[in-house]
């Protein structure tokens, strides 16, 4: 596990203040004993230079998600966050982009897979099935593209294919999984079309994404699916019961707290939310067998709600007799890497993610040069 320290000196969260202490009692009625004060908890410092980021944000962009105000959370989501076109991601050529529909699940509707390759490379190329975060219930295929291609299609020359999965409430467990498990069934068994190695798929995502992909693997080992040479989860979100120390430590702190988070997976479960029967595949933290699994790259924050139950994911995995290496970086909160790129944390944690994925693919480090087209 690597752990960077914070620096000297980062400030801490203040703790909220005692309440005050009750009127006596009139002497008429019999003593009772003082109210007991509010405990607080210590909670880790933010990294300092990804706190101004944090601070930066106005108040819409860390009002907690909840289910009064979910469905306007995915409208200004759909509108505000960058969608680009197939054209802007070819990036003058140096990319070629496709957009495919292909079968979705039984009696549902076809996915769409958004494809992505450096240009002018020949021969089979390693993939990375990547699924996008949002709670489950926001994000799009097409926006955390740019990022990928850029620090990992181009240095490490590798295709990439991100998918469309559905959202909840509109559509709940295991439909958005369903549509993955389609998605990756197709490419791995289109790969000469798609000019991909399918002995060298690596599955990942970030957030809801890396639960997906968690939850993705399960399915795949248990149904004899396409195998996966890893899994890159990116403090992923596994586990819908909200009991973690850290998922109340954070409360209120962040961009993505309990309150988001209920949401999010009341969104996905529905009345399953919580249900001692859900299955590993609804919330991978469920899972008892995490044998044969691929290995995994788990990336979390100190100091966000997804520390524990990620830590505890690689810990069973290793007691599982399986492969997987942990980050936890000091000070960061969920999402730290969009909303402070170029900090000192973020360059650390992106350079990990490069050099696991190098030595998960083998690609020679003078393949960082390679600019193609």
């Amino acid at each position: 596990m690597s752990v960077r320290r914070a620096p000297a000196g980062a400030d801490r969260t203040p703790a909220p203040a005692s309440a005050p202490a009750s009127a006596p009692a009139p002497a008429s009625a019999p003593a009772s004993a003082p109210a007991p004060a509010p405990v607080t908890t210590p909670v880790p410092p933010f990294d300092p230079e990804l706190r101004v980021a944090l601070e930066a944000l106005d108040d819409a962009a860390r009002e907690p998600i909840t289910p009064h105000n979910l469905a306007a959370r995915q409208q200004r989501d759909a509108v505000s966050r960058p969608r680009p076109t197939a054209g802007d991601l070819r990036a003058d050529g140096r990319f070629e982009v496709t957009e495919l529909c292909v079968p979705g699940p039984p009696d549902s509707p076809d996915v769409t897979l958004v494809s992505a390759r450096p240009a002018g490379l020949a021969g089979p190329l390693p993939l990375l099935y990547y699924m996008h975060g949002g709670g489950m219930v926001m994000g799009n295929a097409w926006s955390v593209l740019p990022g990928i291609l850029r620090e990992w299609a181009l240095p490490l020359q590798l295709a990439v294919v991100s998918v469309e999965y559905r959202l909840a409430p509109g559509a709940r467990y295991p439909a958005p999984l369903e549509d993955c498990y389609a998605g990756l069934h197709w490419a791995a068994g289109h790969a000469a079309e798609l000019g991909i190695d399918a002995d060298r798929i690596v599955i990942g995502g970030k957030s809801a994404g890396g639960g997906l992909a968690a939850a993705l693997a399960l399915l795949a080992r248990d149904r004899g699916g396409p195998a996966a040479l890893g899994q890159l989860l990116l403090c992923p979100m596994l586990d819908d019961r909200g009991e973690t120390f850290s998922s109340h430590q954070m409360t209120g702190l962040g961009v993505w707290d309990l309150t988001s988070n209920t949401t999010g997976w009341k969104a996905l479960l529905g009345e399953r939310h919580g249900a001692a029967d859900l299955p590993p595949y609804a919330a991978p933290s469920r899972a008892t067998d995490l044998s044969g699994l691929p290995p995994a790259y788990i990336e979390v924050g100190s100091a966000e709600i997804y520390r524990d139950e990620d830590v505890a994911y690689a810990n069973a995995i290793w007691q599982a007799g399986g492969q997987a290496e942990l980050h936890v970086w000091p000070g960061a909160y969920h999402g730290f890497d969009g909303l402070a790129p170029h900090a000192a944390l973020t360059r650390d944690a992106r350079e990990a993610r490069t050099r696991w994925l190098r030595r998960l693919l083998n690609v020679p480090t003078e393949c960082a040069s390679v600019r193609p087209g």
